[in-house]
């Protein structure tokens, strides 16, 4: 009870000393009606882990960009939205987000088969350093605004989770969400047949195919569409979309999707995909 109590108190002191003015809150929360159309304890629980966020973490412009008070708003609202019921405790490994103004250029390293590396750069929306920050293009993060299935900063901090079992291989740490690991890779596992059987049969994929690129970027990918197009991932991956709810503790179909549809028509993306990012290993 004395440890509750510390903590509820510190906890106290954090949001009160680092409090977010309203009218900043509001500002980020216009641009983003999938939040304002959340019940209201969730907007309020996501406000405060919000302004706890950006209490312990730095979130810097690069390149002599320039963010706002509500854009590091905006950006710590979709950082904290995946971890709304798991705690700010799962982002330990990580202390600050680099805001870069649009794409930028991350280092590669590549071994080709005769064993010599070869090094360069790529041009990425977004980047998740295993020991280190987020990188993320605020192009992309504006792009978000539309939930449609891409959301560059949950699928950066959904990378963070994939490492808290210590390796980013596409399962987190499960301790406590009440799913075993052999039933999350099963799940996973098939889910990822679908859509590869997908794109091999029809050309394309119910989710982003950039999910085929390792297990890694699929549960990034798949969570994306969780908490933006939920409707459409419980219709083609079920049993996934299922597992993601239990693991999130979160049900995004119950959300004001009538609303948000209302303030951003559904369409759909253009022939050059999603723009994407990289997991840095």
């Amino acid at each position: 009870m004395r440890e509750f109590l510390r903590r509820f108190s510190w906890r106290h002191y954090q949001l009160k000393r680092h409090a977010l003015a309203d009218a900043d809150w509001q500002h980020a929360c216009a641009h983003l009606p999938l939040v304002t159309a959340m019940p209201d304890a969730a907007q309020q629980q996501l406000r405060e882990l919000s302004t706890l966020f950006l209490a312990q973490k730095a979130v810097l412009p690069a390149d002599g960009f320039a963010l706002s008070t509500a854009q590091q708003i905006e950006i710590a609202i979709w950082a904290c939205l995946p971890v709304r019921q798991i705690g700010l405790a799962v982002y330990a490994s990580f202390h600050a987000v680099i805001v870069y103004p649009d794409e930028f250029l991350a280092p590669r390293e590549e071994i080709d088969e005769a064993g010599v590396v070869h090094t360069g750069h790529e041009q990425v929306s977004g980047e998740s350093w295993d020991a280190g920050p987020i990188l993320l293009s605020w192009a992309d993060v504006e792009a978000a605004r539309i939930p449609d299935g891409y959301n560059v900063v949950i699928h950066e901090c959904v990378h963070k989770l994939d490492l808290t079992d210590g390796d980013m291989n596409g399962v987190p740490t499960l301790l406590g969400r009440g799913i075993a690991p052999s039933e999350w890779q099963q799940v996973m596992r098939a889910a990822w047949q679908t859509v590869g059987q997908e794109e091999k049969l029809l050309g394309y994929t119910s989710v982003d195919d950039y999910a085929l690129e390792s297990p890694a970027e699929f549960f990034a990918v798949l969570s994306e569409h969780f908490f933006t197009a939920p409707a459409e991932l419980q219709a083609d991956l079920p049993a996934a979309y299922a597992l993601l709810e239990r693991y999130y503790d979160q049900r995004p179909l119950d959300w004001n999707w009538a609303a948000i549809d209302a303030a951003y028509p559904k369409h759909e993306p253009d022939d050059s995909g999603y723009r994407r990012s990289g997991a840095e290993h």
